[in-house]
């Protein structure tokens, strides 16, 4: 698989402006602290979860960034034929789908033994003939990159020295990681080339390029294809556009996307992915793949039936602090992740445990996406217990061997009502796989009090009362 330097003279100066290194969640003056972490040094440091909706695109960076291993998603696959009268296929292994040779070595190659949950069901509907059209809902580190990849490979006329198939990306980052999976896939076909169509990426006007598959964010990519005119649209036969609702949070994408849309042959294949299906999300589908296929992970209702939940009466968050220090003892042979409502408190908190001489990771919204994979990767390795966090920051994170659970904040919406889905998100880290979890909620008010009352409504579930002089039942659940 060739990609010629980039396959194209890049601008460097402006591709190292965007480089992985500089993507910041947030645009606020940081600074380094003690231990590492990043912290900030404006006066707005009070925000609520709500207030700090991070960049879905950093966001999903990141999590590309930590995944060594496809997920072993749990959640069941619902399929909705475009044909409900043809027949459903799905596969067990990649033999079956009688794939060139060497894109079967390049799959082996990348590690993979066997399709995923989704793959089992895309591939098939991605690699039919006559093509079809595919909307797909898939989250982090299930297998869909691999999936579409696979497509557009088999796809393309290594002979025919023009764009064949194109793909869209929310960000220039996530671009980068896509043609990453393109390049190792396609390594044992050299005649395959790959360009980049992302900002930076300077080329004579007039000049048409010669690889077979572009990848690249929908402002470039359109003036490659009207503007500039490099490539034909009218050769295009595969069309993906990824992250579809990272795409529409991003100003512009959208109507980027329809117009690049609109310029591709009727018989073009569209797929298009997305991790959720919100009504926004679904419109935006329905306008760029006509008459779909559509795949979807039916949310199954995770049980608290395996984790043993507990609350910690205070008066106050050095009441809280010290009790934690007191549970502290006995959790730290388990790993622990501790949950707070904002920034400033888990700063605090990270910081006075640090103190203590106990060894904390904090991760922090103010951190650079690398920096945030470093935290998670060190604290999946062990090398710290225990990660102190707001919600946000830990979305979609998974580290299968958390079986603490603190919640030093319980979980609040942005008008102060329960949180339930995220009280379950939260402790639902532990008691995986049938372990035992276990959680511990800090109550230091009348208030708090009754969040809890109803958190505990809600699920049916008693929550006990914990006595932290008294903790062999804790030490014996979480080690």
């Amino acid at each position: 698989m060739a990609t010629d330097s980039w396959a194209l003279a890049v601008d460097e100066q402006e591709a190292a402006a965007e480089s992985l290194s500089n993507l910041r969640l947030k645009e606020e003056k940081t600074k380094p602290s003690s231990n590492g972490a990043v912290v900030k040094t404006d006066d707005n440091a009070e925000k609520t979860e709500d207030e700090e909706k991070e960049d879905r695109a950093a966001q999903s960076l990141l999590n590309k960034l930590i995944r060594s291993n496809l997920v072993d998603t749990t959640n069941q696959v619902e399929v909705l034929q475009r044909d409900p009268t043809s027949p459903l296929y799905s596969v067990k292994s990649f033999e079956e789908l009688r794939l060139k040779p060497q894109l079967l070595q390049g799959v082996y190659a990348m590690g993979f033994n066997r399709p995923s949950k989704i793959q089992e069901n895309a591939l098939p509907m991605m690699l039919a003939e006559p093509p079809q059209n595919l909307i797909a809902q898939s989250q982090s580190g299930t297998g869909k990159t691999a999936a579409f990849v696979l497509a557009m490979l088999s796809r393309v006329e290594p002979g025919n020295k023009y764009p064949q198939c194109l793909c869209l990306s929310p960000t220039y980052e996530l671009a980068l990681q896509t043609g990453k999976v393109i390049e190792q896939m396609g390594k044992f076909h050299p005649e395959l080339s790959l360009a980049y169509a992302v900002r930076g990426n300077k080329l004579e006007r007039g000049q048409k390029i010669s690889e077979q598959i572009v990848i690249g964010t929908p402002g470039t990519v359109l003036d490659w294809c009207s503007k500039l005119k490099f490539i034909d649209p009218k050769k295009i036969k595969v069309f993906v556009l990824d992250e579809a609702d990272v795409m529409i949070a991003t100003q512009g994408h959208q109507d980027q996307s329809i117009r690049i849309q609109r310029m591709l042959p009727r018989d073009c294949q569209m797929l298009l992915f997305s991790a959720t299906f919100e009504d926004s999300v679904w419109k935006f589908a329905q306008k760029v793949v006509p008459d779909p296929n559509i795949i979807k992970l039916k949310r199954e209702e995770e049980t608290l039936d395996t984790i043993k939940q507990y609350y910690v009466l205070c008066n106050n968050r050095d009441e809280k602090f010290q009790a934690l220090c007191n549970i502290y003892g006995a959790i730290t042979i388990a790993q622990a992740m501790i949950f707070c409502h904002t920034r400033k408190t888990a700063g605090w908190l990270a910081g006075e445990l640090s103190k203590e001489g106990h060894q904390v990771a904090l991760l922090s919204g103010e951190m650079m996406v690398e920096q945030r994979a470093a935290v998670i990767e060190r604290f999946r390795e062990g090398k710290e217990k225990v990660l102190v966090t707001t919600n946000v920051c830990a979305r979609g994170i998974d580290v299968e061997q958390v079986s603490v659970v603190i919640n030093f904040d319980l979980p609040v919406d942005k008008d102060g009502n329960p949180d339930n889905e995220t009280y379950l998100h939260r402790i639902g880290r532990t008691g995986r796989f049938g372990k035992r979890g276990l959680a511990v909620n800090m109550v230091d008010s009348k208030h708090s009090m009754n969040i809890l009352n109803r958190i505990q409504e809600h699920f049916n579930k008693k929550i006990e009362k914990l006595d932290t002089d008294d903790l062999d039942e804790i030490e014996k659940i979480a080690n």
